[in-house]
């Protein structure tokens, strides 16, 4: 095993876009760039929205950063894309983008999501169609919203792409979609890896004919063509594998690529997510039933709040990130009884779009800065335990958690990771996630063999970070636990309009 080239990884995020040069020798990342950007501002509530051009542009600047920061001498031989899941980029017959794309964290198609559901039979019946029910941040739900508020747009739509499906396309000059990313959108059947004709002509019958036809995910995307190979400053014709959704190129980056493991990303929004060999499909609907970029299935759930809690609790108190995880210290397991819903933007696991944050349990004893601040910690890694226990119950067996994203630079919040989650959690040497394995995507589509066998060997954990779950904190948080789905169950619908 073992490669004399070097690859390149991308991860188009909502807050910028990141690029690595991974040598496919060792598995070193040799260079990395970053640039951020913003969303479009001006929009209405709930709507979140950003240029395809912002991403293009961010994808040559991260690239041309990482390989003036590599100074490598030998080849460059293949290119990997992660993206932002579920953002939905419309295309005209020119294959010019028509709008400004709908993101993730896109919530204004809520009306759109629960008419497709109501037409469909009910959120049970949905999740027997596609493997999952349709929830406001998925890509279904935003077609529809095009079609009914924008009927002049829809006219002139001829395909539909995801945001890497999209910078694949930019590079290729293809327009392809991977079953990964493609499981996202609420319209295909996971356990086929094909599109649902029943979801897609609920929206438009018209529909099925601008999909892309879903590729293995093994198999490349295309060669990279002259004018973005200029562009970026690596050779024409290299390979540019199927990429993936970030979630899907997180999982090949932490060694997600077996049973037993478990990916754990603490950032603005968290997910969970564990290998699985066969589907595995929530009937509720509150796990997701995707696929990975491997050609396997990769259950997840996801929350809109993580740091999302932290952040607006150290902003409050005016506190640095040591400052904050110093004030967490001072309060014990359970912040003295007060608690945080932390459903600060809506939440999608559990899914209650219209949810508001809740500080619970206040007393004039107990409202202080540790334990406001131990509480959103412990309200965020509840909320993500949530989506974790619909995973076990589903038939997941964790051996460990790997942790993964900004939260998990803070001891404080590793260890609670350990007693909330029940298993030892533990971080990477390589903390570049889903760019990283966006590269090793790409070495494994030029390469061939296995992923596993290629993740095994360049992704190593980093032992120090380890840690083990606490008997009595584990009990403290079981009961904690009942009590924050409880209340999120009780408050359901206080707060809507």
């Amino acid at each position: 095993m073992g490669h004399t080239g070097y690859f390149v990884g991308v991860d188009c995020g909502s807050q910028g876009t990141k690029a690595v040069i991974v040598d496919g020798g060792d598995g070193r990342v040799m260079g990395s760039g970053y640039v951020g950007y913003g969303f479009i501002e001006g929009l209405p509530p709930g709507h979140r929205e950003q240029n395809p051009s912002t991403w293009v542009e961010a994808m040559i600047r991260s690239v041309r950063n990482a390989l003036s920061q590599a100074k490598i001498e030998g080849r460059i031989e293949g290119i990997g894309v992660s993206g932002q899941q579920h953002g939905f980029v419309p295309l005209d017959a020119r294959g010019d983008v028509i709008r400004p794309a709908k993101l993730w964290n896109d919530i204004s198609t809520t009306d759109e999501c629960r008419w497709l559901i109501e037409r469909l039979g009910g959120v049970r019946e949905v999740v027997k169609l596609t493997g999952n029910t349709i929830l406001p941040g998925f890509t279904a739900g935003k077609i529809l919203w095009l079609r009914r508020h924008e009927p002049a747009n829809y006219a002139h739509l001829a395909k539909v792409l995801l945001p890497h499906d999209y910078l694949n396309y930019w590079l290729t000059g293809r327009a392809t979609m991977e079953s990964g990313d493609a499981s996202g959108t609420a319209l295909m059947d996971v356990r086929t890896r094909r599109w649902r004709r029943e979801v897609v002509d609920a929206i438009d019958p018209a529909l099925m004919a601008k999909l892309p036809e879903i590729q293995p995910s093994s198999e490349p995307a295309g060669t990279l063509r002259k004018e973005a190979a200029e562009k970026l400053g690596v050779p024409e014709g290299i390979t540019v594998s199927a990429g993936g959704g970030d979630n899907m190129m997180g999982a090949i980056g932490t060694g997600n690529t077996r049973p037993g493991i478990v990916t754990v990303s603490l950032g603005t929004s968290g997910t969970i997510y564990a290998y699985s060999g066969k589907p595995i499909v929530d009937p509720l609907g509150e796990a997701h039933a995707f696929c990975d970029s491997t050609g396997a299935w990769l259950p997840l759930a996801c929350t809109m709040n993580v740091t999302v809690a932290t952040e607006a609790v150290r902003g409050l108190l005016g506190l640095g990130y040591e400052e904050l995880e110093e004030a967490v210290k001072t309060a014990p397991v359970g912040s003295n009884g007060v608690l945080l819903l932390p459903y600060l933007t809506g939440e999608r696991t559990p899914n209650v779009p219209d949810g508001k944050g809740v500080l619970y349990g206040l007393t004039p004893e107990n409202f202080t800065a540790g334990n406001l601040a131990r509480s959103a910690m412990e309200g965020a890694t509840m909320g993500l335990n949530f989506g974790f226990n619909r995973l076990k119950e589903m038939g997941i067996e964790p051996s460990e958690v790997r942790l993964t994203g900004g939260g998990s630079k803070n001891r404080v919040w590793r260890r609670m990771c350990a007693d909330v989650f029940g298993v030892d959690t533990v971080c990477l040497e390589v903390d570049e996630g889903a760019a990283y394995g966006a590269a090793l995507q790409a070495l494994w589509t030029y390469d061939g063999g296995s992923i596993s066998g290629i993740t095994d060997l360049f992704v190593h954990l980093d032992e120090v970070t380890r840690s083990k779950p606490d008997a009595g904190n584990m009990e403290k948080y079981r009961k904690l636990q009942v009590m924050q789905d409880r209340l999120s169950v009780d408050l359901r619908g206080t707060f809507s309009s």
